[in-house]
């Protein structure tokens, strides 16, 4: 993962909204939750939501499946462990002058 999409990942986590989107999914694991138990549970209006899902979305943050008329949006495992470790493995590394 470049230094952009790192940057991307984390700037799309530092809304409020879309960290408790990201937090529930995560929660849920793979099997992720249709957005409408997303709506729900987070009580966000359809068209926030969808704005904030497509953001995530975009980072890659979380994929979507659709099975027939529900819509099921699941976080991405991967991504989330590439982006903890990159900012684990600088821990303590030191820095040269």
């Amino acid at each position: 993962m470049s230094d952009e999409q790192l940057a991307k990942c984390l700037a799309e986590l530092g809304n409020i909204t879309r960290l408790k989107i990201f937090k529930l999914l995560v929660k849920a694991g793979h099997d992720g939750l249709p957005v409408g138990v997303i709506q729900e549970k987070l009580e966000v209006p359809g068209s926030t939501l969808s704005h904030h899902i497509s953001k995530l979305s975009s980072a890659n943050l979380i994929s979507q499946n659709r099975d027939g008329r529900i819509l099921n949006c699941i976080a991405n495992f991967k991504v989330l462990n590439n982006v903890v470790s990159l900012l684990n493995d600088q821990c303590c590394v030191g820095i040269k002058s």
